[in-house]
């Protein structure tokens, strides 16, 4: 699924690699299609409205289920986007009362909410070992709820997060992160893009790899540009639990 430019962080991930001289091959996977974990460095499941989940939900949980559980557990990286985020907890219940069984990857479940939650976002992360934040955009009426068999990415100081209700924005297990920050997230989170490649060629490589900088000072501007709107604008909010 790709929808609301989710695009982008396939083409971030990708470019970010190739900079350093790194090659990558990129594989779209579709209905049926047989995935194959060995081959996978990273595993990208973008978004899609309620009709695309309705699609591809039963090919996800009868044929790839399985294999995907196995690639995270043996270390491997993912990264989910809104539908797709919620394809990977436990089910969505729909505006339709409609329940699209997941396939539990992550302790999470989604239930169609009643306001569209829209919007540019800031996110508070520690996951990397330091305080850090995310900036994207979110668009989603779904609530997810996290259960105790995984933990957040971070706090929203801006944005609904998860379900508009306790401020945490995505899920992560091992190296699977889930979240509703769009096609945005990559290209104006360097950072968090090379936590992804560190990662995973650390998976197939060894501990021993670590990635060549880069000059980030447009994707920073970009970053920092969203961070001084909404403070200008005074929506950054501080000291929430």
């Amino acid at each position: 699924m790709n929808i609301y430019g989710d695009r982008g962080n396939i083409i971030s991930l990708a470019q970010r690699a190739r900079w350093r001289g790194i090659e990558v091959d990129l594989v779209p996977v579709g209905l049926g299609d047989l995935l194959d974990p060995e081959a996978c460095d990273i595993l990208f499941f973008g978004g899609g409205q309620d009709k695309e989940q309705l699609l591809v939900a039963p090919d996800f949980r009868t044929v790839q289920a399985d294999k995907v559980h196995r690639y995270v557990e043996s270390g491997g990286v993912l990264l989910s986007i809104c539908g797709g985020y919620q394809l990977l907890g436990k089910y969505f219940r729909t505006h339709t009362g409609q329940m699209l069984e997941g396939i539990s990857l992550f302790d999470a479940w989604t239930v169609a909410g009643n306001r569209r939650c829209i919007g540019n976002v800031i996110v508070e992360t520690h996951f990397s070992g330091q305080p850090r934040t995310l900036v994207g955009f979110e668009n989603h009426s779904g609530k997810t709820y996290l259960g105790p068999g995984c933990r957040p990415m971070g706090r929203s100081l801006v944005g609904f997060g998860n379900n508009g209700e306790d401020r945490m924005e995505g899920a992560i297990h091992r190296n699977a992160y889930g979240c509703y920050l769009h096609g945005s997230l990559l290209p104006k989170n360097p950072w968090f893009t090379d936590h992804l490649l560190s990662a995973a060629l650390r998976r197939r490589y060894g501990d021993d790899v670590t990635l060549e900088p880069l000059d980030d000072g447009l994707e920073s501007r970009a970053h920092e540009a969203v961070e001084a709107r909404v403070r200008k604008l005074g929506k950054i909010k501080t000291g929430v639990k």
